[in-house]
């Protein structure tokens, strides 16, 4: 779809997000766990948006708050322009038709106890889309759609490899015809030929449907591969969001540039600069002042460790959030 046809689909809007940490005899809230700190991002229209970074900077936690399967944060989020903190009953029930999710680990994903065909048919049940022959048909139909046979309806999910469980998960998500499907890592249990089989249906049934993906992932390949735009995420904040092509050839933050030369080559012959941080990341309970990043930074300035900067546009839709691609004045802060 054209850049300039292009719709917001889904939109956070300085989403923060703690959990408590419990200790003492009576398990009182003694310190918080801080997530995310100010998530501005927003997914288009037909798009793949891909959210990389390291283990536990608040990924899977920002898709399971657009998904509303996570409460008590602050800030908005947005769904085809609705707040969805306010959606009610019937409002919240066709949200949930809207927007769906393919899960990390495609065998704890689906009931042990259920045939395939009752788990595909499951959000049709639930959602009393058509009659039971109706249903019956449409989960044949969305088997086919992921590559699996008719007769596979009839098996339970440990008679799958993991790439089948994981098309049977997909099938499930794309039963009641959403707009957005939220991936959280859906591709990392696998391996990597199946990577490959399970990414191209992925990109088969965007086309076919006209879905929009929330592409969750640490794998930097992978993400190149399927996204359109990808954003990095550092300590529960967007670091640098870029068309994927300008961030791979040209980072600008010193996080994604040090991401970028950690991730294996595929050609000996190719070398990439090595970028070694400081440390490792720190305690999410007691966050660094100023730049979350600075304690690792190579290129850290004194500024970075007083103050915090803002996500800025440096260049067409190449927005980076670093005191060295921007001034510090108020003027100059075009927040995204």
């Amino acid at each position: 779809m054209p850049e300039d046809q292009r719709s917001i689909l889904s939109e956070a809007r300085r989403v923060y997000k703690t959990f408590p940490v419990r200790s003492g005899l009576f398990r009182g809230e003694v310190e918080e766990v801080h997530a995310l700190n100010g998530i501005d991002l927003a997914v288009e229209q037909g798009e793949t948006l891909g959210l990389v970074g390291e283990s536990g900077c608040g990924k899977s936690t920002f898709g399971r708050i657009l998904l509303r399967l996570e409460e008590g944060y602050t800030g908005k989020v947005y769904f085809n322009g609705d707040d969805i903190a306010t959606l009610k009953k019937d409002a919240l029930k066709s949200f949930r038709r809207k927007i769906q999710i393919v899960f990390q680990d495609p065998f704890s994903s689906l009931n042990p106890r259920m045939k395939v065909g009752a788990i595909v048919k499951e959000p049709l049940t639930i959602h009393r889309v058509g009659t039971a022959a109706e249903r019956e048909e449409r989960s044949q139909e969305l088997l086919s759609l992921v590559g699996l046979r008719p007769d596979h309806a009839r098996r339970y999910p440990h008679e799958f490899s993991g790439g089948q469980r994981q098309r049977i998960g997909l099938a499930r998500a794309i039963a009641l015809n959403p707009d957005m499907i939220v991936c959280d890592e859906p591709v990392s249990a696998l391996d990597v030929s199946v990577q490959a089989q399970v990414l191209n249906l992925f990109l088969e049934l965007q086309d076919k449907l006209n879905l929009t993906y929330l592409f969750i992932s640490h794998d930097l390949h992978v993400v190149q591969f399927i996204s359109d735009r990808v954003a990095v995420m550092y300590l529960g904040k967007i670091f640098e969001l870029a068309p994927k092509d300008t961030l791979y050839k040209h980072p600008l933050s010193p996080y994604t540039q040090a991401l970028l030369a950690a991730s294996p080559v595929p050609d000996p012959e190719r070398q990439r600069p090595v970028i070694r941080l400081k440390g490792e990341m720190p305690d999410p309970i007691h966050l660094p002042s100023g730049c979350l990043f600075h304690p690792r930074c190579p290129d850290k300035k004194e500024i970075c460790k007083e103050q915090s900067p803002a996500l800025v546009e440096v260049e067409p839709r190449h927005f980076v959030r670093c005191f060295l691609h921007h001034e510090v004045s108020e003027e100059s802060r075009k927040f995204f």
